[in-house]
């Protein structure tokens, strides 16, 4: 639909089965492009957990199905917290396949909740290191590399609702999403001279793997059974269901597109009308 034959794209934090990341990195596939499959790789404690994570067999799986459906694709590890890692994840990316056209930045941390009132100093950092800092060294490197190309470019970051809206017991994440719509902003006004469109995509929420894990969090916290809370939240949406990873793709595949190459600095909300601000 979108055309996206001959460009490459990374997209970060997508090792997690069923998550945003494999959907979007499955869907820019199999619109053309070749994907690099990025993330962690390994659990590390509680920053860095199993429903947090992708990990290398996993991430593994996600190229092989990417190839068996006819696509390109490749997966690298690295550590988003880390900016020499970041800066190696680009110019790998290069050296297989030539060229970088679009970052999906999608490596965050959305588990790490609790009082805003006990919440640690590692917890804070760990937070807004990886949703804030790591989309930064994401699109300095990626971004470098675009304008060395001479061709433009999309950056996409994936924000969240949370990026508009508070949520208790949720301090920090919201706190690295209110911060990412304007580094997007700032990104987009510094690059658009060079072709190069940032956008943000603001999802409410959506049951992955981690999804689940924010539900039983979140209805704890709140004194309520599962079927409370899900019926809660279905109620407050006018489309009736929470968000699926394919509602995702479909706007990144759009945003990486011909078709938005006059949309840049927006931060578009998937919320099926949830969230409209």
């Amino acid at each position: 639909m979108y055309g996206l034959q001959g460009k490459v794209a990374i997209v970060t934090g997508a090792g997690r089965p069923k998550g945003l990341g494999e959907a979007m990195a499955k869907r820019l596939a199999a619109e053309g492009a070749a994907v690099v499959i990025h993330d962690l790789g390994e659990v590390k404690g509680d920053i860095a957990p199993a429903h947090g994570v992708g990990k290398a067999a996993e991430m593994d799986q996600m190229v092989a199905d990417i190839r068996k459906a006819g696509g390109k694709a490749m997966a690298l590890r690295g550590d988003m917290l880390i900016e020499a890692d970041v800066e190696k994840l680009v110019a790998a990316t290069v050296a297989e396949f030539g060229r970088l056209d679009i970052l999906v930045n999608n490596a965050g941390i959305g588990y790490l909740f609790g009082p805003l009132l006990e919440m640690t100093q590692e917890h804070w950092d760990a937070v807004l290191g990886v949703n804030l800092r790591g989309c930064f060294f994401g699109i300095k490197h990626a971004g470098k590399q675009m304008v060395k190309q001479g061709q433009g470019g999309r950056i996409i970051n994936i924000a969240s609702q949370a990026a508009k809206s508070a949520f208790a017991n949720t301090a920090a994440y919201t706190s690295s999403k209110h911060g990412l719509v304007g580094l997007t902003r700032v990104a987009a006004l510094e690059l658009g001279a060079h072709k190069i469109t940032v956008n943000a995509i603001c999802p409410n929420h959506v049951t992955t793997g981690l999804g689940a894990w924010q539900n039983d969090f979140m209805s704890k916290a709140q004194g309520k059974t599962m079927d409370e809370y899900m019926g809660a939240m279905r109620a407050r949406i006018p489309l009736g269901r929470p968000g699926l990873p394919d509602d995702i793709a479909k706007a990144c595949a759009f945003l990486c597109s011909d078709e938005a190459d006059y949309i840049t600095a927006e931060c578009m909300n998937v919320s099926g009308g949830e969230e409209y601000h």
